[in-house]
Parts: C-alpha cells; sequence; structure tokens
C-alpha cells in the first residue's frame, strides 16, 4: 500500500490543477479534503455538486492508486453521486473513500461526503475506474 506522503506527492505532481489534500491512508481506504472558498459556493451559499464530485473523483481515485501503486492510467468509468444536505460554507469538504472490488480490470468504491466538523453526510458516491493491465494484480 501506498502511504500518505506519497500518494500526496504523486498528486501534487500529476494533478497540480486539483485543489484537493490526502489527510490519510489506512487498510480500509483514503480521507481526503477540499478547501471552501468563493470560488467553491454556488447562489444560494453552498458548496457546489461539481466542487463535491471532483472531490468524491479525486478520492476514490487515490484510493485505487493506494492499494494498486501509482499506475496513472486508471480512469474513471463512472460516477453517481447523492447529494443529502446543504454543506456548510464555511468548512472544507471531506472524503472518506473505502473500496468495495478492486479487480485486475476495475475497481468499485464508495465515497462519503461531509463538510468538516459536522457528523451526518453531505453527499454519498460511488463510483468504478478502470485499470491499466498489470499481472501483479
Amino acid at each position: 500500500m501506498i502511504d500518505a506522503a506519497t500518494l500526496a506527492e504523486f498528486l501534487r505532481r500529476e494533478f497540480p490543477q486539483s485543489r484537493c489534500t490526502v489527510e490519510s491512508v489506512d487498510d480500509e481506504g483514503v480521507w481526503m479534503a477540499h478547501p471552501v472558498g468563493e470560488a467553491e459556493l454556488r447562489p444560494g451559499g453552498t458548496v457546489s455538486g461539481p466542487v463535491m464530485m471532483a472531490l468524491a473523483d479525486v478520492a476514490l481515485y487515490a484510493a485505487v492508486l493506494a492499494r494498486v501503486g501509482l499506475e496513472p492510467l486508471a480512469v474513471t468509468t463512472n460516477l453517481a453521486i447523492h447529494f443529502l444536505r446543504k454543506p456548510r460554507a464555511d468548512a472544507r469538504v471531506l472524503a472518506r473513500c473505502r473500496l468495495i472490488k478492486l479487480g485486475r480490470r476495475l475497481a468499485v468504491g464508495e465515497v462519503w461526503v461531509y463538510s468538516e466538523g459536522e457528523d451526518d453526510p453531505v453527499a454519498h458516491a460511488t463510483g468504478t475506474y478502470a485499470l491499466p493491465g498489470s499481472s501483479s494484480r
């Protein structure tokens, strides 16, 4: 398994446009975060859906990389998200991703998105990543 520091450095190098950060990596998955400021808010003062979707997608990507190694060719094939409640406009959004299945060609995971400091999730996503062929899995 890839540790949090290695994963964070890889994402900084390969995904410099992303504002998502690695919070932690463990045997069950990853925690990621995304800052919230004016650029992340939509009218009405809530975090925009695209920000939460991007966080969920990057969290799933990070969880896959943490398990299979730094193979940048993994790509999203499906991402479905349910927005559950209004996120706080004054707190980072956090994502907890857990892989449900890791096969030779596909990885399936779920992501719970939270406003930092809150117990109830603001969104739930499931997604599938296609993995490049590898004899190591």
